[in-house]
């Protein structure tokens, strides 16, 4: 089968590589039918991500048809049409009972490796580094599923793969960030970051009953993407974001504020030269600039949404704001199980569809271009989805 592998940083290829059999009674083979390339995958492009090593398969939003079946696999059947959860979850674990579907802890395979850099092990996620599991990512022409009884949603099939793909990460992932700000109604939300994540964490918020999003990024097509979605817009390469937000709010800054950049945050200036040179050096990991002025404006008492994915060190964190300003803090990998049935019934019934963050469709052997046209922005692009 054809699969994108990994070789070096920004050096990926699609290649022939043997098909994935069923390794565990739990499993399940998947036959992909689209798959897109997500902003996490960028960090593992750029090669910011330790333990990825050459010739892996990425890719973590996947979607397709069961084609072969554990013997121990109970509530799906061959010829299923299903939606595979990036995370893997066994469903059994104390973790998972509690709904941390993320935090598993018996999907990763290389837990102890993951406990040398976190303190602690997470769940397994599909081409995300040998410190999540090493397990083979979506951007393939066929999966093994672990726990598919766990890790596949099946879908009805009169709905088209791009309103559903979604369902397995960045749909779920904004929903999370959104319902992490615990909004009662008539709260003002910052979002920093317009890419898919943060597009969803703005319609999210309206939907959980926010009145008003402010939506932060420097891209004119994301930029306009908010505007649609009833969002008011800054250019942080235009203002002064701090400032702003102040006089939109009063002074007192919003009541919420979602970080959906993560580690590869964009500022010019000399924090800038000093977060990229740094991570250059291996002396951080991370750019948290987003972060950072997340935290600065965000009310006194208010929420601190961190979905933008982390890797691992980042410098100049203003703890101080966070703890004299009495900040809640909630963050982590989205517990895409939690979400499904109610995000799925929201797709049913027309309460949103999820296709319009789609720019572009290309097919897997153009995928490392796809990945240039992603991180460069180039074309207007925010979402590929790509069909093997």
């Amino acid at each position: 089968m054809k699969a994108l592998r990994w070789y070096d940083s920004r050096k990926v290829r699609v290649e022939e590589v043997p098909e994935p059999r069923i390794e565990d009674p739990k499993d399940a083979i998947v036959k992909v039918t689209s798959t897109s390339i997500c902003g996490s995958d960028i960090h593992l492009y750029d090669g910011f991500v330790n333990t990825l090593e050459k010739g892996d398969i990425l890719g973590h939003e996947f979607m397709g048809e069961v084609v072969e079946i554990g013997a121990e696999v109970r509530k799906l059947r061959v010829g299923d049409r299903v939606v595979c959860s990036f995370t893997i979850s066994c469903g059994e674990c104390e973790y998972c009972r509690k709904g941390y579907f993320s935090l598993c802890h018996v999907s990763n395979p290389n837990a102890g490796m993951q406990e040398k850099f976190l303190g602690g092990h997470t769940a397994a996620i599909y081409g995300y580094s040998h410190m999540f599991g090493g397990l083979s990512g979506g951007q393939a022409e066929f999966v093994r599923v672990p726990f598919a009884d766990m890790g596949a949603l099946k879908v009805a099939s009169h709905l088209k793969d791009e309103q559903v793909l979604f369902l397995s990460d960045i749909f779920p992932t904004g929903y999370m960030a959104a319902e992490n700000c615990m909004l009662q109604g008539g709260e003002t939300v910052a979002v920093w970051g317009c890419g898919p994540v943060g597009q969803f964490a703005i319609r999210s918020a309206f939907m959980l009953g926010a009145a008003r999003v402010i939506a932060i990024d420097q891209v004119p097509e994301r930029l306009a993407m908010a505007r649609a979605a009833g969002a008011d817009t800054l250019n942080f390469d235009e203002v002064k974001v701090h400032e702003v937000l102040m006089e939109m709010t009063r002074g007192h800054g919003p009541d919420a504020c979602i970080d959906a950049v993560g580690m590869e945050a964009h500022e010019g200036g000399f924090i800038g030269r000093y977060d990229k040179i740094k991570q250059l050096l291996r002396l951080e990991t991370d750019r948290p600039f987003a972060l950072r002025q997340a935290i600065m404006a965000c009310r006194k008492g208010g929420v601190l949404s961190v979905i933008g994915a982390y890797a691992g060190l980042a410098d100049k964190i203003p703890i101080g704001a966070m703890f004299n300003k009495s900040l809640t803090v909630r963050n982590g990998q989205c517990n895409v199980q939690k979400y499904w049935a109610g995000l799925l019934a929201k797709i049913e019934s027309g309460a949103i569809d999820p296709s319009f963050i789609v720019t572009h469709h290309m097919h897997l052997d153009d995928a490392a271009a796809g990945y240039e046209a992603f991180t460069e922005k180039k074309d207007g692009c925010i979402k590929i989805i790509l069909n093997p």
